[in-house]
């Protein structure tokens, strides 16, 4: 009774904020269009399509609940990831929903939401090109390369942990484990559970080296500085949607089973 109590108080709280910020300068756009254009990346288990070549995974379900709860359709508009942030203050879309992690160099740029999701970065390795690897130093080798997707802050990750390294860059992260898996690189540097789930499915070649992460972070949506309104509102709707339980039930769905595996398609 308590938690229905706490559900109900959750959608009554941001049903008040919809009325309440139904008419800001920033939002009439979306409303007047009725449609969220949200800016993203594919990247597993966040974003990524399906054998019928739909988007799914966590990201897709959060935008089409937010669009939903608000009275909108949602657009999704697959950016690539280095240039998602110049595509947004560029107005391609009005939101990036895309496991986008808060740091202070992309808070000069966009505006930033309370974090809705909290995952962080792992490294997975070549069991043969690192056997016997078990310390940072290990990787902090100029002799050693780990491959990471451009534009993505486990770049930076990788810099700041293993500056003597060679980063290789790439478009997404498949190629970046593909290139570790072709024996091409040693390591590979991604969000979490990405490099647990590529260990899972393929065993025989890739290991994780530490049992801790590398990095622990915080991912928020993120808008046009100068848009508190926007950011007030979805503000509300993630604090309605962490409260109500459903967050972390998506999360728990997405990043802890693998029960979704099978709908993916091949080369993600």
């Amino acid at each position: 009774m308590k938690l229905l109590k706490k559900v109900m108080l959750a959608l009554a709280g941001f049903l008040i904020t919809v009325t309440a910020y139904a008419n800001t300068p920033n939002l009439d756009n979306i409303n007047d269009r009725g449609i969220l254009r949200v800016g993203m990346s594919t990247f597993v288990p966040w974003a990524m399509r399906n054998k019928q070549g739909e988007l799914i995974g966590f990201e897709i379900d959060v935008a089409k609940r937010l669009a939903k709860d608000s009275g909108w359709r949602v657009e999704f508009v697959p950016t690539a990831w280095d240039g998602i942030i110049p595509a947004l203050l560029a107005k391609k879309f009005d939101v990036i929903i895309g496991g986008m992690s808060i740091t202070e160099e992309r808070a000069k740029s966009v505006l930033f939401t309370t974090p809705y999701s909290h995952s962080g970065v792992q490294i997975a390795a070549n069991k043969e090109l690192a056997n016997g690897f078990s310390t940072f130093a290990d990787f902090n080798s100029r002799r050693v390369k780990i491959a990471a997707r451009r534009g993505a802050f486990t770049v930076q990750i990788a810099r700041e942990t293993f500056p003597k390294a060679k980063i290789l860059q790439f478009d997404d992260d498949a190629q970046a484990f593909q290139e570790v898996l072709n024996g091409n690189a040693h390591a590979v540097i991604a969000s979490s559970p990405k490099p647990e789930h590529e260990v899972i499915k393929h065993r025989n070649v890739l290991f994780l080296p530490f049992d801790e992460r590398l990095s622990k972070g915080n991912e928020a949506f993120a808008v046009r500085l100068g848009e508190d309104d926007k950011k007030a509102f979805f503000d509300n709707w993630i604090q309605a949607r962490t409260e109500d339980g459903w967050l972390a039930q998506r999360y728990e769905y997405w990043f802890s089973t693998l029960d979704w595996m099978n709908q993916v398609a091949q080369g993600q």
